[in-house]
């Protein structure tokens, strides 16, 4: 008789979840994921996984892990971010050939920002951007974070309007912006169209999330957090992935709600990296790893 197989537990309360290693992995799916570092879904609930390592891709998944489809062999060098509009636009960043990208959820590239191949100078872009969103009035914020220490800003037509940000520890400095998110203020109630909104620079390196407004006015700092790698909001919870490794649930204020150690299925103990996350409208979290093969998660709500 086979071992009755243990489940892992982790977070408490409204927030718990039940670890799924395995995800993707099953009947329906592939037999092994690379080095699936970022993650993002759709309005319907699919999951894209940008996968970097053996092949540099897009894997599409229905949110019980079957395989739907998969695009872009030969278009990346080295992928980083991925995020979904809310109109189903995906938006990558790519830190070897220096660029951003639009596409649409089938793999048809509709826009490209950067020159493939050329890092930009000191802060222009791109000298290796880590994450790239737009918010709902069309605007989109790109950190700039290996190469250069920025945040840029695009308007509505695409053109480079603003840039802040440079190299250090201060206010509106940065070691290594990984990942941006446009928020509504929760204090102004403000809706995000109307330009009230926070814009939320996960500072990685400096261990803080610093909150600025649209126009990179800075807001103050969230310094209690472990190297936050990439935030998602959704239904006024703030879910964070942090380096060296954590998962932690929060307010939108960054008041901690629920945390836990994140346990790798890789063995070396600086492997443990979380890279991004993502949450469907269930509240089940989906969690890509950046070093080494096959680590990617799902914590499945209770």
């Amino acid at each position: 008789m086979r071992p009755m197989e243990t489940k892992t537990i982790v977070g408490q309360g409204a927030y718990t979840y039940e670890v799924d290693k395995s995800w993707g992995r099953r009947a329906g799916g592939v037999a092994a994921l690379g080095v699936a570092q970022g993650v993002t879904g759709d309005s319907r609930d699919r999951i894209y996984v940008f996968q970097r390592a053996p092949t540099a891709e897009v894997l599409v998944f229905d949110r019980e892990g079957k395989l739907l489809e998969r695009w872009g062999e030969g278009q990346f060098a080295s992928p980083h971010g991925i995020w979904c509009s809310p109109k189903d636009e995906l938006f990558i960043t790519d830190t070897l050939s220096h660029t951003v990208t639009q596409w649409t959820l089938g793999g048809e590239k509709l826009r490209e920002w950067g020159t493939p191949g050329k890092p930009g100078e000191w802060g222009k872009p791109f000298n290796r951007p880590t994450k790239a969103v737009v918010t709902p009035d069309g605007e989109m914020y790109v950190t700039d974070g290996y190469g250069n220490k920025h945040v840029h800003r695009f308007d509505r037509a695409g053109d480079l309007v603003q840039t802040w940000g440079e190299q250090g520890t201060g206010p509106g400095q940065f070691a290594l912006p990984h990942d941006v998110w446009i928020d509504p203020d929760p204090q102004a109630g403000t809706p995000a169209r109307n330009g009230g909104d926070r814009v939320l620079v996960c500072d990685r390196e400096n261990r803080r999330v610093q909150l600025f407004d649209r126009g990179g006015q800075y807001q103050g700092e969230w310094a209690d957090v472990q190297n936050p790698m990439q935030i998602f909001v959704r239904d006024g919870v703030l879910y964070m992935s942090h380096a060296f490794a954590r998962v932690s649930v929060r307010t939108p204020e960054g008041k901690l709600i629920t945390e836990w150690p994140y346990e790798s299925v890789l063995t070396h103990e600086r492997e443990k990296s979380p890279h991004s996350l993502w949450v469907d409208s269930r509240g089940d979290i989906y969690v890509g790893e950046v070093v080494g093969e096959n680590g990617f998660q799902k914590f499945v709500k209770r």
